[in-house]
């Protein structure tokens, strides 16, 4: 948490004072005092996969490949490569299960 001095507009510091800590201006002589503990957390929402990866409309112009399913065993599945990671590493191969019923998707 960040806190700015009213007077010169710099950033303030935390120091210990005589009654305790303290925010204070290296610039003019502001001195607020800290009379209780100031903390917050906040967590992210991660993205689902589907959003990172387009949504459904990614789904839809894909190839389908002779891939089985783990999950129905289904003999083939749309598949997509999409660069993960940094450019000297290979792409991601992400999978989807062809069968209207299952839908599995799983990544190699």
């Amino acid at each position: 948490m960040l806190y700015f001095c009213p007077t010169c507009a710099n950033l303030l510091i935390v120091e210990e004072g005589f009654q305790g800590m303290r925010f204070s201006c290296v610039t003019c002589p502001y001195v607020f005092p800290i009379k209780r503990c100031v903390s917050y957390k906040i967590y992210p929402k991660l993205k689902a996969l589907d959003d990172v990866l387009g949504g459904a409309a990614a789904w839809k112009n894909v190839d389908s490949t002779d891939e089985p399913c783990p999950k129905c065993s289904h003999p083939r599945a749309y598949f997509m490569q999409v660069q993960t990671r940094s450019a000297d590493e290979p792409m991601t191969l992400f999978y989807k299960c062809c069968s209207p019923s299952c839908g599995h998707r799983w990544k190699e």
